[in-house]
Protein backbone atom coordinates (compact mmCIF):
# COMPACT_ATOMS: atom_id res chain seq x y z
CA UNK A 1 0.00 0.00 0.00
CA UNK A 2 2.88 2.38 0.76
CA UNK A 3 4.29 1.65 -2.70
CA UNK A 4 0.91 2.34 -4.30
CA UNK A 5 0.41 5.52 -2.29
CA UNK A 6 3.86 6.71 -3.29
CA UNK A 7 3.60 6.17 -7.02
CA UNK A 8 -0.14 6.14 -7.72
CA UNK A 9 -1.88 9.34 -6.70
CA UNK A 10 -5.56 10.21 -6.44
CA UNK A 11 -5.68 11.52 -10.02
CA UNK A 12 -4.12 8.24 -11.20
CA UNK A 13 -6.83 6.18 -9.48
CA UNK A 14 -9.43 8.50 -10.95
CA UNK A 15 -8.18 7.92 -14.52
CA UNK A 16 -7.65 4.17 -13.98
CA UNK A 17 -11.21 3.72 -12.70
CA UNK A 18 -12.60 5.69 -15.63
CA UNK A 19 -10.42 3.72 -18.05
CA UNK A 20 -11.34 0.26 -16.78
CA UNK A 21 -14.98 1.17 -16.14
CA UNK A 22 -15.47 2.48 -19.68
CA UNK A 23 -13.53 -0.45 -21.15
CA UNK A 24 -15.58 -3.17 -19.43
CA UNK A 25 -18.84 -1.35 -20.10
CA UNK A 26 -17.97 -1.08 -23.81
CA UNK A 27 -16.87 -4.72 -23.78
CA UNK A 28 -20.24 -5.77 -22.37
CA UNK A 29 -22.10 -3.77 -25.04
CA UNK A 30 -20.03 -5.33 -27.84
CA UNK A 31 -20.66 -8.79 -26.34
CA UNK A 32 -24.42 -8.35 -26.45
CA UNK A 33 -24.35 -6.87 -29.97
CA UNK A 34 -22.06 -9.61 -31.31
CA UNK A 35 -24.18 -12.41 -29.86
CA UNK A 36 -27.45 -10.90 -31.09
CA UNK A 37 -26.12 -10.45 -34.63
CA UNK A 38 -24.59 -13.93 -34.67
CA UNK A 39 -27.82 -15.55 -33.46
CA UNK A 40 -29.83 -13.74 -36.14
CA UNK A 41 -27.35 -14.89 -38.79
CA UNK A 42 -27.08 -18.53 -37.72
CA UNK A 43 -30.58 -19.16 -36.35
CA UNK A 44 -31.62 -21.17 -39.40
CA UNK A 45 -28.45 -23.26 -39.17
CA UNK A 46 -29.07 -23.93 -35.47
CA UNK A 47 -32.65 -25.02 -36.21
CA UNK A 48 -31.58 -27.29 -39.08
CA UNK A 49 -28.79 -28.92 -37.06
CA UNK A 50 -29.28 -31.56 -34.40
CA UNK A 51 -27.42 -29.48 -31.81
CA UNK A 52 -29.01 -29.13 -28.39
CA UNK A 53 -29.49 -25.83 -26.56
CA UNK A 54 -26.78 -26.91 -24.13
CA UNK A 55 -24.29 -27.47 -26.99
CA UNK A 56 -25.15 -24.15 -28.62
CA UNK A 57 -24.79 -22.17 -25.40
CA UNK A 58 -21.81 -23.86 -23.73
CA UNK A 59 -19.85 -25.10 -26.75
CA UNK A 60 -20.47 -22.64 -29.58
CA UNK A 61 -21.00 -19.43 -27.62
CA UNK A 62 -18.64 -20.64 -24.89
CA UNK A 63 -15.96 -20.37 -27.58
CA UNK A 64 -17.45 -17.56 -29.65
CA UNK A 65 -17.62 -14.95 -26.87
CA UNK A 66 -14.03 -15.30 -25.50
CA UNK A 67 -12.54 -15.42 -29.02
CA UNK A 68 -14.21 -12.28 -30.34
CA UNK A 69 -13.86 -10.32 -27.13
CA UNK A 70 -10.15 -11.08 -27.03
CA UNK A 71 -9.82 -10.29 -30.75
CA UNK A 72 -11.69 -6.98 -30.43
CA UNK A 73 -10.37 -5.97 -27.00
CA UNK A 74 -7.56 -3.71 -28.38
CA UNK A 75 -10.07 -1.86 -30.57
CA UNK A 76 -12.67 -1.71 -27.80
CA UNK A 77 -9.93 -0.40 -25.54
CA UNK A 78 -9.04 2.20 -28.18
CA UNK A 79 -12.63 3.45 -28.45
CA UNK A 80 -13.03 3.44 -24.65
CA UNK A 81 -9.85 5.50 -24.16
CA UNK A 82 -10.91 8.06 -26.77
CA UNK A 83 -14.42 8.30 -25.36
CA UNK A 84 -13.63 8.97 -21.70
CA UNK A 85 -10.50 11.07 -22.42
CA UNK A 86 -12.39 13.27 -24.87
CA UNK A 87 -15.14 13.62 -22.27
CA UNK A 88 -12.54 14.66 -19.66
CA UNK A 89 -11.11 17.19 -22.12
CA UNK A 90 -14.58 18.53 -22.95
CA UNK A 91 -15.27 19.01 -19.23
CA UNK A 92 -11.90 20.82 -18.83
CA UNK A 93 -10.49 18.16 -16.50
CA UNK A 94 -7.21 17.65 -18.37
CA UNK A 95 -6.11 21.31 -18.50
CA UNK A 96 -5.71 21.62 -14.68
CA UNK A 97 -3.67 18.40 -14.63
CA UNK A 98 -1.22 19.63 -17.25
CA UNK A 99 -1.13 23.11 -15.71
CA UNK A 100 -0.27 21.62 -12.31
CA UNK A 101 3.32 20.94 -13.37
CA UNK A 102 2.48 17.42 -14.55
CA UNK A 103 4.15 16.53 -17.84
CA UNK A 104 2.26 14.79 -20.62
CA UNK A 105 4.35 11.67 -19.96
CA UNK A 106 3.26 11.77 -16.31
CA UNK A 107 -0.32 12.16 -17.47
CA UNK A 108 0.09 8.97 -19.52
CA UNK A 109 1.16 6.89 -16.50
CA UNK A 110 -2.31 5.79 -15.28
CA UNK A 111 -3.31 4.96 -18.84
CA UNK A 112 -0.39 2.59 -19.25
CA UNK A 113 -0.93 1.08 -15.80
CA UNK A 114 -4.52 0.22 -16.75
CA UNK A 115 -3.50 -0.97 -20.24
CA UNK A 116 -0.85 -3.20 -18.62
CA UNK A 117 -3.60 -4.99 -16.72
CA UNK A 118 -5.54 -5.47 -19.97
CA UNK A 119 -2.32 -6.59 -21.70
CA UNK A 120 -1.63 -9.27 -19.06
CA UNK A 121 -5.19 -10.60 -19.23
CA UNK A 122 -5.07 -10.62 -23.04
CA UNK A 123 -1.74 -12.46 -23.07
CA UNK A 124 -3.04 -15.12 -20.65
CA UNK A 125 -6.17 -15.55 -22.75
CA UNK A 126 -4.15 -15.80 -25.98
CA UNK A 127 -1.78 -18.45 -24.68
CA UNK A 128 -3.94 -20.56 -22.36
CA UNK A 129 -7.68 -19.95 -22.54
CA UNK A 130 -8.55 -19.00 -26.13
CA UNK A 131 -7.11 -22.21 -27.70
CA UNK A 132 -9.30 -24.30 -25.38
CA UNK A 133 -12.47 -22.28 -25.99
CA UNK A 134 -11.69 -22.23 -29.73
CA UNK A 135 -11.53 -26.02 -29.61
CA UNK A 136 -15.13 -26.07 -28.38
CA UNK A 137 -16.23 -23.59 -31.04
CA UNK A 138 -14.45 -25.24 -33.97
CA UNK A 139 -15.64 -28.72 -32.99
CA UNK A 140 -19.22 -27.41 -32.93
CA UNK A 141 -18.85 -25.58 -36.26
CA UNK A 142 -17.23 -28.53 -38.00
CA UNK A 143 -19.89 -30.88 -36.65
CA UNK A 144 -23.08 -28.88 -37.10
CA UNK A 145 -22.51 -25.77 -39.21
CA UNK A 146 -19.85 -26.46 -41.84
CA UNK A 147 -21.10 -27.80 -45.17
CA UNK A 148 -17.75 -27.65 -46.96
CA UNK A 149 -16.18 -30.55 -48.80
CA UNK A 150 -14.20 -32.65 -46.30
CA UNK A 151 -11.98 -34.19 -48.98
CA UNK A 152 -8.40 -33.17 -49.63
CA UNK A 153 -6.99 -34.18 -53.02
CA UNK A 154 -3.46 -35.00 -54.21
CA UNK A 155 -1.81 -35.13 -50.81
CA UNK A 156 1.99 -35.08 -50.73
CA UNK A 157 3.85 -35.04 -47.42
CA UNK A 158 7.34 -35.91 -46.21
CA UNK A 159 7.33 -37.88 -42.95
CA UNK A 160 11.11 -37.79 -42.46
CA UNK A 161 14.20 -37.19 -44.65
CA UNK A 162 13.78 -40.65 -46.22
CA UNK A 163 10.01 -41.30 -46.27
CA UNK A 164 7.41 -39.80 -48.63
CA UNK A 165 3.62 -40.27 -48.64
CA UNK A 166 1.12 -39.71 -51.42
CA UNK A 167 -2.68 -40.06 -51.44
CA UNK A 168 -4.97 -39.34 -54.33
CA UNK A 169 -7.60 -38.15 -51.86
CA UNK A 170 -8.29 -38.14 -48.13
CA UNK A 171 -11.75 -38.02 -46.55
CA UNK A 172 -11.46 -36.04 -43.31
CA UNK A 173 -14.94 -37.00 -42.18
CA UNK A 174 -14.32 -40.75 -42.27
CA UNK A 175 -10.50 -40.60 -41.93
CA UNK A 176 -9.95 -42.71 -45.05
CA UNK A 177 -7.32 -42.16 -47.74
CA UNK A 178 -7.49 -43.58 -51.26
CA UNK A 179 -4.72 -44.60 -53.68
CA UNK A 180 -2.08 -44.53 -50.96
CA UNK A 181 1.64 -44.92 -51.53
CA UNK A 182 4.62 -44.88 -49.15
CA UNK A 183 8.14 -44.56 -50.56
CA UNK A 184 11.40 -44.95 -48.64
CA UNK A 185 14.73 -43.73 -50.03
CA UNK A 186 18.38 -44.07 -49.17
CA UNK A 187 19.79 -40.94 -50.70
CA UNK A 188 18.46 -40.96 -54.27
CA UNK A 189 17.95 -44.71 -54.34
CA UNK A 190 14.49 -46.13 -53.62
CA UNK A 191 14.54 -48.96 -51.10
CA UNK A 192 10.84 -49.79 -50.86
CA UNK A 193 7.45 -48.69 -52.11
CA UNK A 194 4.11 -49.59 -50.57
CA UNK A 195 0.98 -49.14 -52.68
CA UNK A 196 -2.54 -49.58 -51.36
CA UNK A 197 -6.10 -49.02 -52.54
CA UNK A 198 -7.19 -47.62 -49.19
CA UNK A 199 -5.80 -46.57 -45.81
CA UNK A 200 -7.94 -45.99 -42.71
CA UNK A 201 -7.23 -44.50 -39.29
CA UNK A 202 -8.01 -46.72 -36.26
CA UNK A 203 -8.91 -44.21 -33.53
CA UNK A 204 -8.87 -46.91 -30.83
CA UNK A 205 -5.46 -48.44 -31.55
CA UNK A 206 -4.05 -45.15 -32.90
CA UNK A 207 -2.69 -46.96 -35.94
CA UNK A 208 -3.32 -47.00 -39.67
CA UNK A 209 -4.94 -49.95 -41.43
CA UNK A 210 -3.80 -50.56 -45.01
CA UNK A 211 -6.05 -52.55 -47.36
CA UNK A 212 -5.20 -54.41 -50.58
CA UNK A 213 -1.54 -53.50 -50.42
CA UNK A 214 1.58 -54.38 -52.35
CA UNK A 215 5.11 -53.82 -51.02
CA UNK A 216 8.01 -53.65 -53.45
CA UNK A 217 11.42 -54.16 -51.83
CA UNK A 218 14.45 -53.02 -53.87
CA UNK A 219 18.01 -54.22 -53.17
CA UNK A 220 20.22 -53.14 -56.00
CA UNK A 221 19.14 -55.11 -59.06
CA UNK A 222 17.03 -57.47 -56.97
CA UNK A 223 13.38 -56.87 -56.22
CA UNK A 224 10.94 -58.62 -53.91
CA UNK A 225 7.15 -58.22 -53.94
CA UNK A 226 4.81 -58.81 -50.98
CA UNK A 227 1.01 -58.51 -51.19
CA UNK A 228 -1.80 -58.72 -48.64
CA UNK A 229 -5.38 -57.82 -47.88
CA UNK A 230 -4.95 -55.93 -44.61
CA UNK A 231 -2.04 -54.65 -42.54
CA UNK A 232 -1.63 -52.50 -39.42
CA UNK A 233 1.16 -49.95 -39.45
CA UNK A 234 2.39 -47.03 -37.35
CA UNK A 235 3.21 -43.84 -39.25
CA UNK A 236 4.19 -40.39 -38.01
CA UNK A 237 1.00 -38.77 -39.28
CA UNK A 238 -2.55 -38.21 -38.05
CA UNK A 239 -5.86 -37.40 -39.77
CA UNK A 240 -5.51 -33.84 -38.46
CA UNK A 241 -2.49 -33.42 -40.76
CA UNK A 242 -4.81 -33.63 -43.77
CA UNK A 243 -7.63 -31.41 -42.49
CA UNK A 244 -8.81 -28.97 -45.15
CA UNK A 245 -10.24 -26.50 -42.62
CA UNK A 246 -8.08 -23.61 -41.46
CA UNK A 247 -9.94 -22.94 -38.20
CA UNK A 248 -8.14 -25.83 -36.49
CA UNK A 249 -4.94 -23.81 -35.98
CA UNK A 250 -6.62 -21.38 -33.58
CA UNK A 251 -7.72 -24.38 -31.48
CA UNK A 252 -4.17 -25.65 -30.99
CA UNK A 253 -2.25 -25.01 -27.79
CA UNK A 254 1.11 -23.26 -28.02
CA UNK A 255 2.90 -26.60 -27.57
CA UNK A 256 0.81 -28.22 -30.32
CA UNK A 257 1.57 -25.30 -32.64
CA UNK A 258 5.31 -25.67 -32.10
CA UNK A 259 5.18 -29.43 -32.71
CA UNK A 260 3.13 -28.86 -35.85
CA UNK A 261 5.63 -26.27 -37.09
CA UNK A 262 8.56 -28.64 -36.51
CA UNK A 263 6.82 -31.37 -38.49
CA UNK A 264 5.87 -28.92 -41.23
CA UNK A 265 9.54 -27.98 -41.69
CA UNK A 266 10.11 -31.57 -42.80
CA UNK A 267 6.84 -32.20 -44.63
CA UNK A 268 6.40 -28.96 -46.53
CA UNK A 269 2.66 -29.39 -47.06
CA UNK A 270 2.08 -25.64 -47.55
CA UNK A 271 0.59 -24.62 -44.21
CA UNK A 272 3.72 -23.22 -42.56
CA UNK A 273 2.66 -19.56 -43.01
CA UNK A 274 -0.75 -20.24 -41.43
CA UNK A 275 0.89 -21.89 -38.44
CA UNK A 276 3.47 -19.13 -37.98
CA UNK A 277 0.84 -16.40 -38.30
CA UNK A 278 -1.23 -18.07 -35.57
CA UNK A 279 1.82 -18.47 -33.33
CA UNK A 280 3.13 -14.91 -33.67
CA UNK A 281 -0.32 -13.32 -33.39
CA UNK A 282 -0.67 -14.72 -29.89
CA UNK A 283 2.47 -12.87 -28.79
CA UNK A 284 2.31 -9.61 -30.73
CA UNK A 285 -1.36 -8.60 -30.79
CA UNK A 286 -1.68 -7.98 -27.03
CA UNK A 287 0.97 -5.25 -27.46
CA UNK A 288 -1.52 -3.34 -29.60
CA UNK A 289 -3.17 -2.37 -26.30
CA UNK A 290 -0.24 -0.03 -25.57
CA UNK A 291 -0.05 1.29 -29.14
CA UNK A 292 -3.74 2.11 -29.44
CA UNK A 293 -3.85 3.57 -25.92
CA UNK A 294 -1.07 6.02 -26.82
CA UNK A 295 -2.86 7.05 -30.01
CA UNK A 296 -6.20 7.35 -28.21
CA UNK A 297 -4.85 9.67 -25.50
CA UNK A 298 -2.92 11.80 -27.99
CA UNK A 299 -5.99 12.20 -30.21
CA UNK A 300 -8.56 12.98 -27.55
CA UNK A 301 -6.71 14.97 -24.87
CA UNK A 302 -7.30 18.28 -26.67
CA UNK A 303 -10.58 20.10 -26.15
CA UNK A 304 -12.28 20.65 -29.51
CA UNK A 305 -15.57 22.03 -30.74
CA UNK A 306 -18.25 19.42 -31.02
CA UNK A 307 -17.27 17.67 -27.81
CA UNK A 308 -16.67 13.91 -27.90
CA UNK A 309 -18.06 13.34 -31.41
CA UNK A 310 -15.03 14.34 -33.51
CA UNK A 311 -12.35 12.39 -31.55
CA UNK A 312 -14.66 9.37 -31.36
CA UNK A 313 -15.29 9.51 -35.11
CA UNK A 314 -11.56 9.70 -35.80
CA UNK A 315 -10.96 6.81 -33.40
CA UNK A 316 -13.54 4.57 -35.10
CA UNK A 317 -12.04 5.41 -38.52
CA UNK A 318 -8.54 4.53 -37.28
CA UNK A 319 -9.90 1.29 -35.79
CA UNK A 320 -11.15 0.21 -39.21
CA UNK A 321 -7.83 1.27 -40.74
CA UNK A 322 -6.00 -0.87 -38.18
CA UNK A 323 -8.14 -3.93 -38.98
CA UNK A 324 -7.64 -3.31 -42.71
CA UNK A 325 -3.87 -3.14 -42.23
CA UNK A 326 -3.91 -6.44 -40.32
CA UNK A 327 -5.81 -8.14 -43.15
CA UNK A 328 -3.49 -6.71 -45.82
CA UNK A 329 -0.43 -7.90 -43.90
CA UNK A 330 -1.91 -11.40 -43.52
CA UNK A 331 -2.69 -11.59 -47.25
CA UNK A 332 0.85 -10.53 -48.15
CA UNK A 333 2.18 -13.24 -45.81
CA UNK A 334 -0.09 -15.96 -47.23
CA UNK A 335 0.13 -14.99 -50.91
CA UNK A 336 3.10 -12.68 -51.31
CA UNK A 337 5.88 -14.42 -49.42
CA UNK A 338 6.13 -11.84 -46.62
CA UNK A 339 7.62 -13.48 -43.47
CA UNK A 340 4.88 -14.19 -40.93
CA UNK A 341 6.69 -12.39 -38.09
CA UNK A 342 7.05 -9.23 -40.19
CA UNK A 343 3.38 -9.44 -41.18
CA UNK A 344 2.12 -9.50 -37.59
CA UNK A 345 4.53 -6.72 -36.55
CA UNK A 346 3.64 -4.29 -39.35
CA UNK A 347 0.33 -3.00 -37.86
CA UNK A 348 1.84 -2.34 -34.42
CA UNK A 349 5.01 -0.78 -35.84
CA UNK A 350 3.15 1.59 -38.17
CA UNK A 351 0.53 2.57 -35.60
CA UNK A 352 3.22 2.79 -32.92
CA UNK A 353 5.08 5.36 -35.02
CA UNK A 354 1.82 7.26 -35.54
CA UNK A 355 1.22 7.18 -31.78
CA UNK A 356 4.68 8.60 -31.00
CA UNK A 357 4.21 11.42 -33.53
CA UNK A 358 0.77 12.27 -32.14
CA UNK A 359 2.07 12.18 -28.55
CA UNK A 360 4.89 14.60 -29.45
CA UNK A 361 2.37 16.99 -31.03
CA UNK A 362 -0.21 16.54 -28.28
CA UNK A 363 -1.03 19.53 -26.05
CA UNK A 364 1.48 19.99 -23.26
Amino acid sequence: MKFLDRYIKIIDWYIIKKYLGTFFFTLAIFTVISVVFDISEKLDDFLKSNATINEIVFQYYGGFIPFYLNFLSPLINFIAVIFFTAKMADQTEIVPILCGKASFNRFLRPYFLASTLIFIVSMIFNQLIIPETNRLKTNFENTYLENNDNTRNNVHIKLDPHTYVYMESFDNKNNIGYRFSLEKFDGEEMKSKLMSDRISWDSVAHKWKIFNYTIRQVNGLKEHMVSGLEKDTTLDMRPLDFDVRDNIYSAMSYKELNLKIEKEKIRGSGIMVNLELEKYKRWTYPFSTYVLTLIGVALSSRKVRGGVGLPLGIGIAMSFLYILLIQFANVFALKGGLPALIAVLIPNVIFGAIGVILAIKAPK
